[in-house]
């Protein structure tokens, strides 16, 4: 008998932590968001900003995102909470631990 594939089943746990510039980080740690693209203006209001790691996930190809809250997001209980508009993706390369 063939198992039912469940596409919000997670196949194994997101890493609990990642190493950024040779410094381990987990969830709760702060960074400064270093946007590698500057690719429109999100990328450009976001640079240098201070953020609070919420979540480390990791795609079905191991590609490693980062979801962080803006310190001076006035929202800021709203991104911890996962909701949309105030949690913001980013790689560990455009990332620097502070």
């Amino acid at each position: 008998m063939i198992d039912e594939w469940n596409p919000f089943e997670e196949a194994k746990a997101p890493p609990e932590s990642v190493r950024i510039f040779g410094v381990e980080r987990r969830v709760g740690d702060r960074v400064r968001l270093c946007p590698a693209k500057q690719a429109d203006i999100m990328d450009m209001a976001l640079a240098g900003k201070v953020a609070i790691i919420e979540a480390i996930e990791q795609d079905f190809e191991d590609h490693l995102q980062l979801a962080v809250v803006l310190d001076d997001d006035p929202g800021r209980e709203f991104g911890m909470m996962r909701q949309p508009g105030h949690r913001f993706f980013f790689s560990p390369e455009e990332l620097e631990p502070v």
